[in-house]
């Protein structure tokens, strides 16, 4: 059975990364919400009350890249170079992928599945009052089918 990377006996531990290559680095992620039909269709015209629902989760999913390290305790401060968030509009789901490049010593995958669980966050905060039933539940919304769709890693050349 292969060792967890940041556990050694029985503790968690920031894996030293220092003797990596500084590398390219890219990683797209994607997932989606399940909303009712009428739900999409007001993200769709822009008719949703607290604003503009995909520009809001944009924003809210750049802004989580650049905060993964403060909340996920073992990922490491890296410098972000890009990132780049696209939504699908379905007939009753929203897809958001989340594309982050990174030059560094690390990969960049778990800041595009944070980019990504927080536009989905966004999405379903904005239009929670659609989504209520009549006991104030969500029994048909879900966030499902977060993901890593690819992650990449290139040498760098000189010019």
């Amino acid at each position: 059975m292969q060792e967890f990377s940041h556990i050694k006996d029985d503790r968690a531990y920031m894996v030293d990364i220092s003797n990596k290559d500084t590398v390219v680095r890219y990683a797209t992620a994607s997932g989606k919400i399940k909303l009712h039909d009428e739900t999409v269709e007001k993200i769709r015209s822009g008719d949703v009350e607290k604003g503009n629902v995909l520009a809001t989760a944009r924003t809210a999913a750049i802004l989580a890249v650049k905060r993964t390290p403060d909340l996920i305790p073992m990922c490491h401060q890296i410098p972000i170079t890009s990132v780049d968030v696209e939504f699908e509009i379905g007939k009753s789901d929203v897809t958001a992928n989340v594309e982050v490049k990174s030059v560094g010593r690390t990969g960049v995958e778990m800041e595009a599945l944070t980019g990504v669980s927080v536009a989905l966050l966004t999405i379903w905060d904005m239009v929670k009052s659609a989504e209520k039933d009549n006991t104030g539940n969500y029994p048909s919304t879900a966030i499902e089918n977060i993901h890593v769709i690819r992650k990449v890693k290139e040498t760098i050349t000189n010019q």
